[in-house]
């Protein structure tokens, strides 16, 4: 019986491709689920072999570890640089979505404590 090694939802693309590049080169039997259409499942990557299982959660984890490190490194180098869109930049980029986005948090907190000021007030 198949074994899920991975699920898609939220994997980008780029990272995915290189995890099938990875079980390619080391000759794992895999197969791919495309995502639901209506968003229920996002897809995954099963091994055919679940005795393979352990070979290949030992290769994603090994991935996923270098992966995590250049990440990480990349996103320092542009802090460093000073390239790093600070969250001001992004709210002048794009007032009305910050502004839309505050008033529908405004909104969210109203609803959410008019109740408990209604029996306050009681």
């Amino acid at each position: 019986m198949a074994k899920l090694l991975l699920n898609l939802r939220g994997v980008p693309d780029e990272e995915a491709d290189e995890i099938r590049g990875l079980l390619d080169q080391y000759l794992l039997d895999y197969y791919e689920t495309p995502p639901n259409r209506w968003g229920i499942t996002g897809g995954g990557i099963w091994l055919r072999d679940p005795e393979q299982h352990p070979q290949a959660r030992r290769l994603l984890d090994e991935y996923q570890r270098r992966r995590h490190e250049r990440v990480r490194a990349e996103h320092e180098a542009l802090r460093r640089r000073g390239e790093l869109e600070s969250l001001a930049q992004r709210i002048r980029r794009e007032p009305v979505r910050f502004a839309l986005y505050a008033l529908l948090a405004g909104a969210i907190v109203a609803v959410m404590t008019v109740p408990f000021l209604q029996l306050a007030l009681r």
